[in-house]
């Protein structure tokens, strides 16, 4: 908090010591967010970059008044630059309006719902499944996508198909967690 404060003031060498402190960490959490098929549009490095350049500009303005509070304001910044990259990669190629069923800058329930502990756990869980099992997960709860655009992302035959697919990640996800009871 002390160099948050001292940031705001103005002071460089604070502002770089809490980009040391979360850059890398963000990095790595927003790997492999993305899914494949959206990951030719930006790197995930950038997309990190823009959001934490994004927040430095709203610096003055924020208010952060816990520990940890950056922090979590940075990782929605990631997520909303994230379906905002999504959104523009679903729009190009068919050049329509997007769905207004599309989720909103809001933090998402699952967001919402899970302290950090349990987020932590969630994260560790999540990375141990394969690459499709996750990248359905994160489709499905983080950006909230509908059956239809499930079976889009996941190239499922319908809707049905890929919330099966879902639902068979969730218990994969499931019986990791319940394995890794604290």
């Amino acid at each position: 908090m002390e160099l948050l404060e001292q940031a705001r003031g103005g002071s460089a060498e604070a502002l770089d010591r809490l980009l040391s402190r979360y850059v890398h960490p963000l990095r790595r959490w927003a790997h492999n967010r993305l899914p494949y098929w959206a990951r030719n549009l930006g790197d995930t490095e950038d997309l990190v970059q823009e959001a934490v350049a994004q927040t430095l500009k709203q610096l003055p303005r924020l208010r952060i008044e816990r520990q940890g509070g950056l922090h979590a304001y940075l990782k929605a910044a990631i997520l909303n630059r994230m379906r905002t990259e999504l959104r523009n990669t679903r729009r190009r190629p068919q050049r329509a309006e997007l769905d207004p069923e599309l989720p909103g800058s809001l933090p998402s329930a699952l967001d919402l719902a899970m302290t950090n502990e349990r987020r932590d756990r969630y994260e560790r869980a999540l990375a141990r499944l394969s690459q499709p099992d996750r990248e359905a997960i994160i489709a499905r709860f983080e950006f909230g996508f509908s059956g239809s655009e499930l079976a889009a992302a996941l190239h499922k035959p319908t809707a049905d198909a890929a919330r099966m697919t879902v639902t068979r990640a969730v218990l994969r996800l499931t019986r990791i967690l319940a394995q890794a009871k604290p």
